[in-house]
């Protein structure tokens, strides 16, 4: 078993090796659902399988998984974060705040933003845990508060990194001389060997299923779940500071109107990979096969020239058909 993939059940919840194998089947179905709708557009299309369209796949599939990893911690506790994606439209305008406008040193900006992301879910969390504010509610506020704030911050235009080149590379340069390999997938690739690493092998994972299993027996057995969802949430939110350097790297600008509709995506994603809406289940593997589906759909989707309407309307489907089988699998347990 690797970092990546779900860990037992029995470690956290007393499970046993049927939730293991059910976890892993899981994965298995959406890793065949992802080779099932790779095989289709290559069929379709004669531009979909292509070296340069397998690199722009994984591209785009960075700030989507950066922010579902995230993302992933919080559902497994049971709750949802609907700030990820205008929060990371602030933390992108917060990066041209620091980078630019105050002119800091390139790494204390970038610590900054992603500080300044888990800063976001230490608000959440205090929120949720402390004033028992359901999470769908604290976050949706969260949401438009973000949103308002990128807007004002940047004063409604967008901050560009013209004079910062390195910062562009970030996203944009290949480390690795002579390959056309974005330097953004392997942070997304690091990035995620790490949160698979705390989810499975630390006592910070440990707890998060433990929360998501069964909350009330997590508290009776000593376990201070309140401050442990804190942390959860602040950790989640360092993935949304991550994601917006990642994205506005990526344009070279920080567009504070940038971010809708990717927190439903980044859900999306988490729910695809086998990560339950009910909490208690779910894997960092999962969630990056997940974000990978929604990648290849968008990009299969664009090369066949299908309206962007449509797109959504598939998306949509597809995130029905998710949900379901998570109701079915529930119901089987």
């Amino acid at each position: 078993m690797t970092a990546l993939e779900t860990p037992p059940r029995e470690s956290v919840a007393g499970g046993g090796f049927a939730a293991v194998a059910k976890g892993r089947l899981q994965q298995l179905l959406a890793f065949a659902s992802l080779i099932a709708i790779f095989a289709f557009f290559s069929v379709a299309s004669p531009f979909f399988f292509t070296y340069g369209n397998f690199t722009a796949i994984l591209f785009s599939t960075v700030v989507i998984g950066t922010l579902a990893i995230g993302t992933t911690f919080v559902i497994i506790t049971g709750g949802i974060d609907l700030a990820v994606g205008t929060g990371m439209a602030l933390c992108a305008v917060m990066s041209g705040v620091f980078i630019v406008n105050m002119d800091l040193p390139l790494v204390v900006g970038l610590v900054a933003t992603v500080l300044f992301g888990g800063m976001m879910g230490l608000i959440n969390g205090i929120n949720i845990a402390l004033l028992k504010i359901p999470p769908f509610i604290a976050t949706l506020a969260m949401m438009l508060v973000a949103e308002g704030l990128a807007l004002v911050v940047s004063d409604s235009a967008p901050i560009y990194f013209s004079e910062e080149p390195s910062y562009t590379k970030i996203s944009t340069g290949n480390l690795i001389p002579g390959v056309e390999f974005p330097n953004a997938v392997l942070v997304l690739i690091v990035v995620a060997v790490i949160a698979g690493v705390l989810l499975t092998k630390t006592v910070l994972g440990r707890y998060t299923y433990s929360i998501g299993s069964n909350e009330e027996a997590t508290a009776l057995s000593g376990i201070d779940v309140r401050k442990w969802k804190i942390a959860i949430y602040a950790f989640a939110g360092l993935f949304t500071g991550l994601a917006g350097i990642m994205i506005s790297a990526r344009l070279g600008s920080a567009q504070p109107a940038t971010g809708m509709g990717y927190e439903l995506q980044a859900i999306a994603a988490v729910v695809i990979g086998g990560t339950s809406l009910s909490g208690g289940k779910g894997s960092i593997l999962g969630t990056l096969i997940g974000a990978l589906i929604i990648s290849t759909l968008n990009n299969g989707l664009q090369i066949m020239s299908i309206p962007q309407e449509w797109q959504n309307v598939i998306l949509g489907c597809v995130i029905l058909v998710a949900v379901y089988t998570d109701i079915l699998r529930k119901k089987e347990a």
